[in-house]
């Protein structure tokens, strides 16, 4: 490395070439956001005909979905409740606001790279010797700044990266919510999903119980077989052990529930509320808006713009980097004298240092910032490709699960009254009660189909709502 120092002697000169240099042109590659396709519709969006033939709830007011609480379409009071307090208890929330704190430091940092810095210095010597050496007192005191004028743009690449790596924090951090809070609404559905179904055991429970009084009855009579008896008392005990399960699947949702809002599992309960199941309509809007709304589409785009201030900060290694120093003060044998006019003492000075050899390494970290650019470039299209293939999953099962919920609701009245047919014939001696077992199996199995596919449609909801990007949208550069 060689350097090139400008000292006192030429303060003008070293002044006036620094104010020069500071007319310099940046080396990073001018930014222009990544070409991905962007399709004119959604193969996949459900026709106004599906919709009404769903029964689903207009978005009421259609622009929730803007406006952030996207989970007050479900209208429901305590899941509106619950959702509110992930902002300021969700530890992985907390831990995203931490991240975003320390990336706004960083750029405050970079940015006050582009001032000069600035000291001051204070010294006292005192010195001697043996012999005739006379002792001697010196003090000194001054102010001292230097400045790395930002010639070929490094500063200025450092503070945009910083800017850029802010804004995917920023991004990273509604993604944080997002994921909290469509994890949040997921299990609360699903908890209450749980609650209906037990209930629906419980009246099952209820009826298999007559029905093996019946059977008890005429087997004492000695009407039916022992075998009637021990179906209806087996049929009975499956019924009871699939409410324990249900028991047990209820907790987990409820633990999870709590560790969503910050707080330990046995500090918290939800106890058992009307299942309001309500399905929005949800807005999906074009395509070309989905680049706008999703966070982690928004996050990778800005690390592509970070990567490519890298390259600018990795390519101003081929140029000469330059300092400019001043100080000013005094110095003087006392400190009576030290501030008198004639003992300042000032100096002014601009350096120069340039690689001149090293064996290709500038090169090397501009093709890896190149590539890390080009890394990123690939990451951002992946996540639009994703974006899109997410939203027309959501779309497709939505679809199929307004036409399941129909068929299963058909299914399930039509097994009702198969159970209730062949149990009054079974009370009149004309079917075996293997027959009636068959159909109450059937029956409870199609009613509890219909349940989940009712909870389905609300989380498949929730996962189309996540899939567009909730609540939060980038706002246009």
């Amino acid at each position: 490395m060689s350097t090139y120092s400008l000292t006192s002697r030429y303060p003008l000169t070293a002044l006036a070439m620094a104010v020069a240099l500071l007319a310099g042109c940046s080396v990073t590659p001018t930014y222009k956001v990544p070409e991905t396709p962007q399709p004119a519709a959604y193969k996949e969006t459900p026709s106004d005909a599906d919709k009404a033939a769903a029964g689903w709830t207009a978005a009421a007011p259609a622009d929730t979905l803007e406006r952030g609480p996207w989970w007050q379409l479900f209208g429901d009071p305590v899941l509106n409740q619950l959702a509110d307090s992930i902002e300021v208890n969700n530890q992985n929330v907390a831990a995203a606001i931490a991240s975003y704190a320390q990336a706004r430091a960083l750029v405050a940092e970079q940015r006050a790279s582009l001032f000069p810095v600035v000291d001051l210095n204070g010294s006292g010597t005192r010195s001697g010797g043996g012999g005739n050496t006379q002792t001697a007192n010196q003090y000194r005191a001054n102010i001292g700044a230097s400045w790395e004028p930002d010639v070929w743009g490094k500063l200025r690449a450092g503070v945009g990266n910083a800017n850029a790596s802010l804004q995917a924090s920023a991004a990273d951090l509604a993604a944080a919510r997002l994921s909290a809070q469509g994890e949040l609404a997921t299990n609360y559905f699903a908890l209450r999903e749980a609650d209906a179904e037990k209930a629906l055991l419980e009246q099952t429970t209820e009826g298999y119980e007559r029905v093996l009084q019946i059977t008890q009855n005429r087997f004492d009579a000695g009407i039916a077989a022992k075998s009637d008896l021990l179906q209806a008392q087996t049929q009975l005990a499956s019924a009871r052990i699939d409410q324990i399960t249900l028991v047990r699947t209820r907790a987990t949702y409820e633990h999870a529930i709590a560790v969503l809002l910050g707080k330990a599992a046995n500090d918290f309960s939800l106890a058992p509320a009307e299942w309001k199941i309500t399905v929005p309509d949800v807005p999906t809007g074009l395509p070309s808006t989905l680049l706008q709304r999703r966070p982690d589409i928004a996050a990778a785009e800005r690390r592509v713009a970070a990567a490519n201030e890298n390259i600018g900060i990795a390519r101003s290694a081929y140029f000469p980097s330059l300092n400019l120093t001043g100080s000013f003060g005094y110095g003087a044998a006392s400190t009576g004298g030290l501030f008198n006019a004639s003992n300042n003492l000032w100096s002014l000075g601009l350096t120069a240092a340039q690689t001149l050899f090293d064996a290709g390494a500038t090169k090397a970290r501009v093709s890896g910032a190149e590539a890390a650019r080009d890394q990123a470039i690939a990451s951002y299209r992946q996540a639009v490709l994703t974006a899109f293939a997410d939203v027309e999953n959501q779309l497709v099962a939505t679809r199929a699960l307004v036409q399941q919920q129909d068929l299963r609701k058909a299914a399930s009245e039509a097994a009702d009254q198969v159970e209730a047919q062949l149990l009054n014939r079974y009370r009149a001696g004309q079917v075996s009660y293997s027959d009636v077992v068959t159909a109450q199996q059937t029956a409870l199995t199609a009613r509890r189909a219909l349940v989940q596919a009712q909870v389905n449609r609300q989380t498949t909801a929730i996962a189309l709502i996540q899939s567009l990007g909730g609540g939060w949208h980038a706002a246009s550069e």
